[in-house]
């Protein structure tokens, strides 16, 4: 969440949701759809081996197509492509990308991760 809670914050102009999401996604007031993939995320990055076709089938039920899901598959995988190979190669983060790192908000003030 720290490198992509800007991100996160500029595309949906909400600095309560995107707090509540890094808080803990499940209590955040998420749609369903972004519920739906945020389980499919956890489940694909935690436990790979144990995705079966239910889990593509929540996704179907939250209202996606297959290209979302196929898209959702492809960007956590890489992902967790991408983070496994910087931590496996000792990659580590610039000072400027601390969990306590402050963003601006969409009013210009600035608020920090930690006090979610």
């Amino acid at each position: 969440m720290t490198h992509h809670g800007a991100a996160l914050r500029a595309l949906v102009n909400d600095d309560a949701l995107v707090r509540a999401v890094a808080h803990d996604w499940r209590s955040a007031p998420l749609p369903a759809a972004d519920a739906a993939l945020c389980a499919f995320a956890e489940a694909l990055t935690h436990t790979p081996g144990s995705m079966r076709e239910s889990d593509v089938a929540a996704l179907r039920q939250a209202g996606l197509d297959d290209r979302a899901i196929l898209d959702a598959c492809q960007v956590v995988a890489y992902f967790n492509f991408v983070n496994r190979l910087a931590l496996g190669l000792g990659v580590e983060l610039e000072p400027y990308w601390r969990p306590e790192e402050t963003f601006p908000s969409s009013d210009g003030a600035e608020s920090g991760w930690g006090s979610a």
